[in-house]
């Protein structure tokens, strides 16, 4: 990868997590994959793997999966997490994928693929993916809607505003352009013919407000803000969490609420 990031353990402990969960996303390359190739599914390829949340998520699926970071400190968290027999986790990048030519069904990036040096992963993928292959990226939006009683429209504006201040004041400005764009600058370079966008894809979950401050502190832009004025970024998550709870009317950070994501995908498929 062109960026190297999750340098501490602790940025690994929390993303594990906090960070949310795709069924929808899941589902959706699953869906794709058995459209354009069809089984066996024998090879699932997941970069930029993290923690290995997707990783784990496709292997009840293939034979085998890979799941590749080039964190050490990433590979080493997934790997203590119980994990399924047919996973294999290796510290690589995505720009040097360590597999054969045309050996993979499914190439898989999960709020990754911003930090990947594009034209060279594109190249790698282009060639360890077998004919009909399928290439799945996906990102969520910095944006969440929460539902709680009377006050969601107010809660959602609070949580949002704060979490755009750290994205606009912290993260990369390249990286947030991706993002905002939906990908089309990577849809517009994937080799493929046939490729598609799917946008506004939503998943509803329970969360706590535990969990909720967890997640922004979860992200690189948090971090980022933590690593260069860390007793401003931890003041910066107390008020946050304070106003919150009082919004909510409640003391408790285990109070349960609803929260809705929203997430977009490129999706493509090499010819046969």
């Amino acid at each position: 990868m062109a960026c190297q990031l999750f340098t501490t353990h602790e940025h690994a402990t929390l993303y594990e997590k906090y960070m949310i969960r795709e069924p929808e996303v899941y589902r959706q390359f699953l869906s794709y994959l058995e459209e354009k190739k069809g089984k066996p599914f024998e090879l699932a390829l997941d970069v930029g793997c993290g923690t290995g949340q997707t990783t784990r998520a496709l292997a009840p699926h293939f034979q085998k999966v890979v799941g590749i970071d080039i964190s050490k400190t990433q590979i080493q968290e997934a790997e203590r997490v119980v994990y399924p027999q047919n996973v294999t986790y290796i510290i690589a990048s995505a720009e040097q994928l360590p597999l054969e030519d045309g050996s993979v069904d499914l190439i898989t990036a999960t709020t990754a693929a911003h930090w990947f040096n594009i034209e060279e992963f594109l190249r790698e993928v282009d060639r360890v993916l077998k004919p009909k292959g399928c290439l799945a990226l996906s990102c969520s939006y910095p944006h969440v809607d929460l539902q709680y009683k009377e006050c969601s429209k107010q809660l959602s504006e609070v949580y949002n505003e704060a979490l755009n201040f750290v994205v606009r004041e912290h993260a990369d400005e390249r990286i947030v352009a991706l993002v905002r764009s939906e990908y089309k600058y990577i849809f517009d370079c994937v080799p493929f013919h046939d490729k598609m966008r799917i946008t506004k894809m939503q998943g509803w979950s329970t969360t706590s407000v535990e969990a909720l401050m967890g997640f922004l502190e979860s992200t690189c832009a948090f971090q980022t803000f933590l690593l260069t004025d860390p007793e401003s970024a931890n003041e910066f998550l107390k008020k946050l969490q304070e106003r919150i709870l009082k919004i909510m009317g409640t003391s408790s950070t285990d109070t349960q609420l609803g929260m809705c994501t929203s997430h977009f995908c490129v999706l493509a498929c090499k010819s046969p």
